[in-house]
């Protein structure tokens, strides 16, 4: 009987504590609302940046928190958040479209080398939706495909046998891409290699050190890919194929 109370206790003070912590995020983030609807900017990005410390990650903190650093006119820190958001959420227009418009602001205008076009075509349909739809999109038709199978092994009728092989086929094909899908996006959200310049003007070296041959020059905003690191300078690419070295402190991160 006592041991029985004592779990019941725990369980409601579990419950109280996942209520307490709930309450107060909600609380957070109305804050940082209402700041950025009074056209207290600096003040949303505090709050923002606070919420995300506090309580991980999430695209709506993310896109809410590039709002908020694009109306302080912090161009770089808004094209930051935009695209951590959309690292998330790889399909959302309405960050693609800030994004875009962020990046119309920075003065380094690149223009990216043409892909293969099943290369793009893979990529935008990948991008349509976030890795957490994509593992359940691939669940539910392996499941699919489980009936099908029983169909096909199990059904005493011609037209069910055929009906299970086929649709099987289609959605054995599906499920590759699914998890195909879902596997790129969590690698690209676990292992991130995209930065932001962060530095008004830096100069890409060929070499990693101060006295190799300049290369070309960057400014704040620009993305770049990080290739490979070496003590503390980065390898980096460029969208138009131009690579080069560039020193840790003047990037960040996506």
């Amino acid at each position: 009987m006592i041991r029985n109370i004592n779990r019941k206790i725990i369980g409601i003070c579990i419950l109280c504590g996942i209520y307490a912590y709930t309450s107060a995020q909600e609380a957070d983030i109305k804050a940082a609302e209402t700041a950025y609807a009074s056209e207290q900017y600096d003040r949303a990005v505090e709050l923002y940046e606070s919420v995300l410390k506090s309580y991980g990650d999430a695209y709506e903190l993310y896109y809410n928190l590039g709002n908020s650093y694009y109306k302080t006119g912090k161009i770089a820190h808004a094209i930051l958040n935009y695209e951590r958001a959309l690292l998330i959420k790889p399909g959302d227009g309405d960050i693609r479209f800030n994004l875009e418009m962020a990046k119309q602001q920075t003065v380094d205008k690149i223009e990216p080398l043409q892909d293969f076009f099943l290369k793009t075509w893979f990529r935008s349909v990948q991008n349509l939706i976030g890795v957490d739809s994509w593992a359940t999109a691939g669940i539910f038709c392996f499941v699919l495909l489980i009936c099908c199978l029983v169909l096909f092994f199990f059904s005493k009728w011609m037209r069910l046998k055929k009906t299970g092989f086929y649709l099987g086929i289609v959605l054995f094909i599906v499920v590759i891409f699914t998890n195909v899908f879902a596997y790129n996006q969590k690698e690209e959200l676990v292992n991130r290699n995209g930065a932001i310049v962060f530095t008004p003007t830096v100069t890409v070296k060929s070499s990693p050190d101060h006295s190799g041959t300049d290369l070309f020059g960057l400014h704040e905003g620009a993305k770049v890919f990080i290739k490979s690191t070496v003590g503390d300078w980065n390898e980096i690419a460029l969208e138009d194929g131009n690579v080069g070295w560039i020193n840790k402190k003047d990037i960040t991160v996506i």
